[in-house]
Parts: structure tokens; sequence; C-alpha cells
């Protein structure tokens, strides 16, 4: 029996309380429209207005620089700093695409570059775990690969149902199956095999529970042990993979780094070294498009000070 993919609408999303959400989702629809150029001038004030206005955001990218590139200047840092939050912006315009485009439009905007590591894995009968980092233009991954490949994969709820619904609506036009966090890994680790290729987020700090510390551009993480998990359990290759928008040629480049080698392993710590390591090797290709914004350092060995 095939598993059914997406949420079912319901009337409750009528709500009044929902209205204003769907006259967003209303102009999202003409934004999406617009060519990249005006799209993204439009994304480019809106991150400098987040630069400018949002101290709350702009401390914690600060601070996520400061930790990982401890060589730039204060200028060098900020000017980094504003690069990724009008980065940020274009991506919040840009989900008018995800939303809105079409399936063979949103494809001709990107390039897919290491396609053939996935071949590779595949042609050993081996499954494909595409470990997805945190990149502002991670949603434009699923439909330039579901093009070539049948993909599934979780994702992250909201206070929102009619953007949750919205969101797994338009991953189940790439997708095959989406599944919630909150149902577990059971029903991914269930749908795995050589004929599907897996999406998974591992970079996200959510704590102690099940999750080690491990260098991240030089200072520990805490590094989720989930990503080892699902490769023993489902005898799969994990593969880095890094979105970002390539400003001269005017498309997603969605960048496949080979299959991690010798992981995953018996040692908890050694797999989550040898992960952060090949998202980094990627993520420096445009690491100002990284989600810095995000508390990657929250969580703290014992005895160290909080960093935000």
């Amino acid at each position: 029996m095939q598993q059914r993919c997406g949420l079912p609408f319901t009337l409750s999303l009528l709500h009044p309380k929902y209205w204003l959400t769907w006259l967003g989702l209303g102009v999202a629809a003409i934004v999406s429209l617009f060519p990249t150029s005006i799209r993204h001038a439009i994304g480019n004030k809106l991150g400098a207005y987040i630069y400018n206005n949002n101290k709350k955001r702009k401390h914690i990218v600060s601070t996520n620089l400061s930790i990982a590139f401890p060589e730039l200047s204060d200028a060098e840092r900020n000017k980094m700093a504003l690069a990724h939050l009008k980065s940020y912006g274009c991506a919040l315009v840009d989900y008018s695409l995800i939303f809105f485009a079409g399936k063979n439009r949103l494809a001709s905007m990107s390039e897919i570059h290491g396609k053939e590591h996935i071949d590779a894995v595949r042609a050993k009968d081996k499954t494909v775990i595409l470990l997805l980092a945190h990149s502002v233009m991670l949603e434009f991954a699923s439909p330039q690969i579901g093009k070539h490949y049948d993909i599934f994969g979780s994702y992250k709820t909201s206070k929102n149902p009619v953007i949750d619904w919205m969101v797994a609506r338009c991953r189940c036009r790439q997708a095959s199956l989406v599944v919630s966090r909150e149902e577990g890994l059971r029903k991914l680790v269930k749908s795995m095999s050589p004929e599907r290729v897996m999406f998974f987020l591992p970079d996200e700090d959510l704590g102690r529970e099940n999750a080690v510390f491990a260098p991240f551009y030089g200072t520990e993480k805490s590094t989720l042990t989930t990503t080892a998990r699902l490769a023993r359990m489902g005898k799969a290759a994990a593969l880095p993979t890094f979105v970002y928008f390539d400003e001269h040629k005017q498309k997603y480049m969605i960048t496949i780094g080979p299959a991690l080698e010798n992981y995953p392993t018996k040692d908890a710590v050694a797999d989550a070294t040898t992960m952060n390591q090949g998202l980094e090797a990627l993520i420096n290709q445009k690491p100002e498009q990284y989600m810095w914004f995000m508390k990657w350092y929250f969580t703290r060995p014992d005895g160290e000070d909080k960093l935000y």
C-alpha cells in the first residue's frame, strides 16, 4: 500500500485567525511571478532592515561568526553578517517560488553538482542519505533532486497549521513521503531503501539528548548522533549536501559531496566529527549563506558559559 504524502485540508484552516496568513500567501503568489532581480532587490532590503533593526538576531549572527571565523576583523565580520542577512532576506522572498512556482520552472532555476556520488552509492545497492546543511536556500534542493530520484524526508512543524499544510503540500510535489519530526524516526527508517533518496537535516543543536560534542568550525558543538544511527539501521551511505544561490549564474546550486568515509563507526564522537567536517567543506563554498542566525553553539559542555 502506498504511503500517503502530505496533510489533509480541513475547514479549520479557514478560521478567521488564519486570514492574515492566507493574505500573506496571496501576496507570495504574486511575488513568485517576479523575476529574480526584483525578488532579490526586495530580499536585500529586507535583510538590511533586519541587520539594522533586529538586535537579537544580529547578535546571534555576530556571535556565531566570531566563533567560526575568529580571524575576521570587526569590519569583516560586520560585512559578512550583513551579507548573510541579505541572503536570508532573499531566501524569505524566494519561498514564494517554493510555494507557487511550477516544478519545471523550479528545476530550471537550479543546478546539481555531485549527482555522480548518489549514483555511485546506488550502484552498490545501498541507500542514500543526503545530509542537507541548514543553508538559507535549502528548500531548492528537492525540486532538482526530485527530478532524478524518488525522495523523502522529514519536516519541522510550526505553530501555524496553514503554513504546515502549505509546506507539506509543496514538499509532496517533489517527494513521495514527508514525515513530521514529531512522528519520530521509525517511519523514516521503515521507508529507507536503495530505490529512494532520503533527505535529513543533521546539524541543528537540539540539546544533549541523542547528541555528543564534536568540533564544528573549531569549537565544540552539540551534534546529533541520530544521523549515524540512521545510516547504521538503514545500511546507508551519508552524503553531505549544501545549497546556495550563485549571483553570477543567477541559479540555485545544489552541491553533493562524496559519501562520508568510514562512517558510521562505533565511536559516536568520531562519527559526529566526520559529519561536521564533511558539512564544513561544502559550507565554505558560500559561508555567508549558512544559517548563522540559528544558535549553533547554544548547548555547552559542562563548565562552559553560555555564548548567547
